[in-house]
C-alpha cells in the first residue's frame, strides 16, 4: 500500500496563496477530512513561512490554527516542518528555543517532525531530532535534493552522497527518511534509481516531498511507488500543481487497482477538492503568476516557494523589468557559491544576493573590485559567517573575505555559541508592554518572531479578533448597499451593511457609514491609497545629484534608523535598515560627513528614493 500525507493545508501553491489561506476556511472542511482522509498517513500543519504570516498578515495564533484543526481531525497524524536549528525562522536560534518550541508542537498536537537542514550539514539538525525524540514523537530527517544524479557529469551530489547522508541519518535515530525535493528537481527515472537504491542500502521507511513545477511532478511519484517510496507528499487537485504538490485526487485514482492502491475513497476525495476549487478564487489577489509547468526549473533550481515569490520580491525592489537578468543571476549565484543546496534560509541567501549584484551591476569579473566597500545582503553575510552550518565542500574563500571583509567566520554549530533566551525577560517584557499573562506559546512565538509578534499583539488590542470574519469580507471588503454577516464570537453575528462610502478630504480620510444590527454607525477612517496634496507633500526626496542626501534604496519599511544627528560617518556607513518582502537591506552613506538631520523614523514605510537622512560636510 502506498501511503499519502496531504500538504494542501500547508503547501498549496507554494506562493503568497499558500501561506495566507485562513484558519476558518480550513476548519469548515476539517471534518470532511476526517471523514475522507482516514487513511492519509499525514497532514502537514504548519512550519516556515506559514507560522509567521499567520501572525504577520492574518491577524491569527498559528497555535489555535492547530488547536482548532486538531479537535476537527483527531484520527490523522499531524506533521510539521522544522528547519533544524532556524526552527519556523529564517536564522539560528539558541539551543533551549528549538527545544522549547519542539516541545510545545508536540504537546499541542503535531506527531511527526519533518527536521531538515538548509544545507544538508546534519550538525545542524542534531537538537531538533534529539528532542523530538525526546517527546517520543515520530522523527522524519531529511535529505534536501539537489542536482541531478542523472548527470554523470555532475559529481558533488551523487548518489552516493545521499546513501551516505541517509546511512548517516539512520544512525542518528531516525524513524523514517525523507527526500526533500523542495525545487521539484527529481526527474522521474532519477526518482526511480535513487529510492530503489535507498531502499537497498537503508532499513527505514521513504518519505518523497516533490513539487509539480515542471510538470513532472505526477510521473516523478508514480516512479517513485513503483520503487517502493512508502509514503508521497499531495495535495488536492484543486490546489495542485505548478510550485504546489502533485496532484493528490488523480495519483490515488490512478493507484486503484495495483498493489499500491492508497485505500482513500476516490468519491469523498473529490468532495473536499470541490470545496477547495470554491474557496481559492477568493485568494486569487495572492496566487504566483506561474501558469504553467516549466522545465526551466531544472536550470535555475529555484524552490518552489522561492520560484513563485521571487517576481514579487524583485518587483519591490523596482527591477521587475530585469526578472529574467534575476534568475540567471540566480544560477550564477549558486555557481560562485560553489553548487549549495538551496532551500529557505539557504535558498533566500541566493536570491538575495542575485537582486544585489543586478542591482548593482555587479558580475562575477567585477565583484572583487567594485564591491570591495559595499555592504552585502545580511543572509549572505550570516551564510558566509557560517551562521547557516557548513556547506559541502566548504565556502569559496575569496568571496567569503570580499563579504565578511574584518569579521571572522565559525566552524562550529552556531547554537553552541549563541546564549540562551532569556524567556523570564520575555515573560516580563510582554506583561509590562502589552499586560499579557504571556504562555509558553506567547513566550515562544516572541522568541521567534519579537516584532510580527508585537505586531500582532497591537493589531488584536486595536481591532480586535476578525478570526471568524468570512475570507470573502477579510480580504475583498463589501461594496455600498451591500450586506454581510460577520461572526465576531462563537453565537455572536452582526449584519453589516455599507450605506455610504463619502469623498476623501484632504487629508486622506474618508468617512464611512453603515448598518450594523439595524443601528447606523458613521466612522472616519484613513484611506492609504488616497493620493492626495497632503498626503504627497509627506513624502520628501532625496536629490540624486547631492552626495550628501541619502535616499532609500529600496521600498519598505524602516526597521532600524542606526546613525543619529550628530554622529560623524563615513562612506560606507550604514545609517539605516530597510526591511522588505523579509530581506533587510543596508542604507548607506555615499560620501564623508556629520548627520545633519534623521528624516525617518523606524516602523516609518518609505518609498525608493525617499530621503533618509541629510550630511553636512566635516
Amino acid at each position: 500500500r502506498l501511503f499519502v500525507t496531504d500538504t494542501t493545508m500547508r503547501d498549496a501553491q507554494q506562493s503568497l496563496m499558500a501561506t495566507r489561506v485562513r484558519t476558518l476556511d480550513m476548519e469548515k472542511i476539517a471534518p470532511a477530512v476526517a471523514a475522507y482522509g482516514n487513511k492519509l498517513f499525514s497532514l502537514e500543519m504548519w512550519g516556515g513561512a506559514t507560522f509567521d504570516v499567520a501572525y504577520r498578515f492574518l491577524n491569527e495564533n498559528p497555535w489555535e490554527r492547530l488547536a482548532t484543526l486538531r479537535e476537527k481531525i483527531p484520527n490523522v497524524l499531524f506533521q510539521m516542518l522544522v528547519r533544524g536549528a532556524n526552527g519556523v525562522g529564517y536564522k539560528n536560534y539558541p539551543d533551549n528555543v528549538i527545544r522549547r518550541f519542539i516541545a510545545e508542537s508536540a504537546k499541542s498536537g503535531i506527531d511527526v517532525f519533518r527536521i531538515f537542514d538548509s544545507l544538508n550539514w546534519i550538525p545542524g539538525m542534531e537538537i531538533a531530532i534529539d528532542e523530538a525524540r525526546n517527546q517520543n514523537k515520530v522523527v522524519e530527517a531529511a535529505m534536501c535534493y539537489t542536482g541531478d544524479i542523472l548527470d554523470e557529469n555532475r559529481d558533488k551530489y551523487t548518489l552516493s552522497y545521499y546513501v551516505n547522508m541517509a546511512k548517516e541519518l539512520e544512525k542518528r535515530g531516525a524513524n523514517i527518511l525523507a527526500i526533500k525535493d523542495m525545487s521539484g528537481l527529481l526527474k522521474p527515472m532519477a526518482a526511480h534509481k535513487l529510492i530503489s537504491t535507498l531502499k537497498q542500502e537503508v532499513g527505514l521507511p521513504i518519505h518523497l516531498h516533490t513539487h509539480d513545477t515542471s510538470g513532472n511532478g505526477g510521473a516523478t511519484i508514480m516512479m517513485a511507488a513503483m520503487a517502493g517510496v512508502d509514503i508521497v507528499d499531495v495535495a488536492f487537485n484543486s490546489m495542485a500543481g505548478l510550485t504546489s504538490q502533485p496532484a493528490l485526487n488523480s495519483i490515488v485514482a490512478a493507484m486503484e487497482g495495483t498493489e499500491r492502491e492508497t485505500g482513500l475513497p476516490v468519491d469523498g476525495l473529490q468532495t473536499i477538492s470541490t470545496y477547495w476549487d470554491a474557496v481559492r478564487p477568493v485568494y486569487s489577489q495572492f496566487e504566483s503568476e506561474l501558469k504553467s509547468g516549466t522545465a526551466e526549473i531544472y536550470k535555475y533550481e529555484m524552490p518552489g516557494g522561492q520560484y513563485s515569490n521571487l517576481r514579487s520580491q524583485v518587483q519591490s525592489f523596482g527591477l521587475g523589468h530585469r526578472f529574467q537578468d534575476v534568475k540567471e543571476m540566480y544560477k550564477t549565484v549558486n555557481t560562485m557559491l560553489g553548487d549549495i543546496v538551496k532551500v529557505t534560509p539557504s535558498s533566500k541567501a541566493v536570491g538575495d544576493m542575485a537582486i544585489f549584484m543586478v542591482q548593482n551591476g555587479l558580475t562575477p569579473e567585477n565583484i572583487y573590485t567594485k564591491a570591495e566597500s559595499m555592504d552585502f545582503p545580511d543572509s549572505i553575510v550570516s551564510y558566509f559567517e557560517g551562521m547557516m552550518g557548513q556547506p559541502e565542500g566548504g565556502f569559496p574563500e575569496k568571496l567569503q573575505k570580499l563579504v565578511l571583509k574584518d569579521k571572522q567566520p565559525i566552524t562550529c554549530r552556531p547554537g553552541e555559541l549563541l546564549p540562551p533566551e532569556d524567556f523570564d525577560a520575555i515573560k516580563k517584557h510582554l506583561e509590562e508592554k502589552f499586560q499579557l499573562q504571556a504562555t509558553e506559546q506567547d513566550l515562544l512565538s516572541y522568541a521567534l518572531y519579537p516584532k510580527v509578534f508585537e505586531d500582532y499583539l497591537t493589531t488584536q488590542k486595536k481591532e480586535g479578533s476578525l478570526r471568524y470574519m468570512g475570507s470573502d469580507v477579510f480580504f475583498h471588503g463589501i461594496e455600498e448597499g451591500e450586506t454581510c454577516e460577520i461572526q465576531i464570537a462563537d453565537g455572536k453575528v452582526l449584519i453589516v451593511k455599507l450605506l455610504e462610502i463619502k469623498a476623501v478630504d484632504e487629508n486622506g480620510n474618508r468617512e464611512v457609514v453603515f448598518k450594523v444590527n439595524g443601528a447606523t454607525h458613521a466612522v472616519e477612517i484613513k484611506d492609504k491609497s488616497a493620493n492626495t496634496k497632503a498626503l504627497s507633500q509627506s513624502k520628501i526626496m532625496a536629490d540624486e545629484d547631492n552626495d550628501l542626501e541619502i535616499g532609500a534604496n529600496i521600498p519598505g519599511n524602516i526597521l532600524k534608523v542606526v546613525a543619529q544627528e550628530g554622529d560623524a560617518v563615513k562612506a560606507g556607513d550604514t545609517v539605516a535598515v530597510i526591511e522588505a518582502m523579509k530581506m533587510e537591506t543596508n542604507v548607506i552613506a555615499i560620501t564623508d560627513g556629520i548627520i545633519d538631520k534623521i528624516y525617518v523614523k523606524d516602523g516609518q514605510q518609505v518609498v525608493s528614493g525617499e530621503l533618509i537622512a541629510k550630511l553636512k560636510e566635516n
